[in-house]
């Protein structure tokens, strides 16, 4: 059965992430990224950014918050056996510090219904505590059909 395109402006959140300092340090050693800028705040302080910046890609952590609202839908009821990860876009605006508190709300941007399979995107959009964006983030996942 395909899925309903009734659910695209469907929202999800807002979701709260408070970033911390370890966790931006851990997150940037498994990216395999130890960049002074997010690893050392005595060099971090003599920057443009005056201070500690987190790694740009770590937006997928509070973006990806969004996912198990969006998975464990009920109405949606997506069949999680079919599903797969299809691609995944960032766009970034303003750096994040350890620190900051990130609200993510999402919404179902798209639904498209092919012949073998459904695809369907999220898009979560990230502010800091000043209302400020911060990050865009758009999941697109791929809903095989049984034959």
């Amino acid at each position: 059965m395909a899925l309903d395109k009734r659910f695209i402006g469907r929202k999800y959140g807002p979701l709260t992430y408070e970033v911390g300092w370890e966790k931006a340090k851990e997150y940037a050693r498994a990216i395999k990224n130890e960049d002074p800028h997010y690893m050392d705040k005595d060099f971090a302080k003599s920057t443009q950014y005056g201070g500690v910046i987190v790694a740009p890609t770590f937006a997928v952590v509070c973006a990806g918050e969004l996912a198990a609202p969006f998975f464990m839908d009920p109405e949606l009821n997506l069949n999680l056996g079919m599903l797969v990860h299809g691609e995944q876009a960032f766009e970034f605006y303003e750096v994040v510090r350890p620190g900051d508190v990130l609200t993510t709300s999402g919404v179902i941007s798209n639904i498209e219904n092919k012949e073998k399979l459904d695809t369907v995107s999220l898009e979560g959009t990230c502010t800091n505590q000043h209302g400020r964006a911060v990050c865009k983030a758009t999941f697109t996942f791929a809903i095989r059909k049984r034959s």
